[in-house]
């Protein structure tokens, strides 16, 4: 008896321990809080400058809207007649026919590329030239007299020797499109350049700084918020000349677009081919200022 059982704990000692598994603890999942009143009321506090912004101009778009719908529902005659001037109505109406055409959107498509193109064409050329003018003398005494003469000529003065210029209406609508658009940039940048504080170039040239560190340090960020501005006026004068050259030369965009349902008296087409031209520029312009936010968090653009 006392030999079975010795066995049996021997056999008991050489067998594998079980071991409990280890206990898991329950996950549970955080539940967020909800927003309490000071929370909201402190995210107003701390956005109230754009939640101000945002109110005044929905205010203004919605006053406009009603002062337009009631100029043209009772057809307001006092010296400006608004007797065939279409109604919120009836361009909203147009809109939702035109969006179903894929003709309106080509429309779109090419005045965007027409922009894209001069305007960046532009950017290229007249940035890098006004930063050298406003640095070296001589290439500005040689360079402005003749941007001066060229600058007060309106876009379309510029479409018949465009047409001549170029071999394609295509290429003639995007020169004249760049044309509106380098002027204004090349003064802003003329102008930033100017406005660069000696003080901080004498301080660059103590600590022994080259020209091109100086330039590159010291004139092209202080320049940089001027350029900007250049960009986004230029990019407002791009639009109206594009507008100007698709409406006397082109055959598609959105100029031409306006000008074809004037001459086939389509007063809703007008209206809304001036609400897609300023649509679309507010649209580019507040992209540069984005892209200036990105690029200058210390300015304001």
């Amino acid at each position: 008896m006392n030999g079975a059982a010795r066995k049996l704990t021997e056999s008991v000692a050489r067998s594998p321990a079980t071991e409990t598994p280890p206990a898991v603890p329950s996950a549970t999942e955080p539940i967020p809080a909800p927003l309490t009143i000071h929370q909201v009321w402190r995210w107003l506090v701390l956005h109230r400058s754009q939640l101000r912004t945002l109110a005044i101009g929905t205010a203004s778009l919605a006053l406009f809207l009603l002062s337009w719908h009631l100029l043209t529902k009772y057809r307001v005659t006092v010296h400006v007649r608004f007797v065939n001037v279409p109604s919120p109505e009836m361009v909203f109406d147009s809109l939702m026919r035109v969006s179903r055409d894929n003709k309106f959107l080509s429309h779109v498509f090419l005045s965007c590329r027409r922009i894209f193109i001069g305007f960046a064409i532009a950017a290229t050329i007249a940035v890098p030239l006004g930063l050298v003018m406003g640095r070296f003398r001589l290439v500005r005494e040689i360079v402005f007299p003749v941007s001066e003469v060229l600058r007060p000529i309106p876009a379309i003065a510029w479409v018949p020797m465009s047409i001549m210029l170029w071999p394609s209406n295509e290429e003639s609508i995007v020169f004249i499109t760049l044309l509106g658009s380098f002027f204004p940039i090349l003064l802003n940048t003329l102008h930033g350049m100017a406005m660069v504080d000696p003080v901080l170039i004498r301080a660059a040239q103590c600590l022994g700084a080259r020209e091109a560190s100086i330039f590159r340090e010291v004139y092209f960020p202080a320049a940089l918020p001027h350029v900007f501005t250049g960009l986004t006026v230029g990019m407002g004068v791009a639009w109206v000349s594009l507008i100007a050259a698709e409406m006397i030369s082109g055959q598609f965009g959105i100029g031409y677009f306006t000008w074809t349902a004037y001459s086939l008296v389509q007063y809703a087409d007008i209206a809304l081919g001036m609400i897609c031209i300023g649509v679309l520029g507010l649209g580019s312009s507040a992209l540069i200022r984005g892209v200036g936010r990105v690029v200058m968090p210390w300015a304001k653009t």
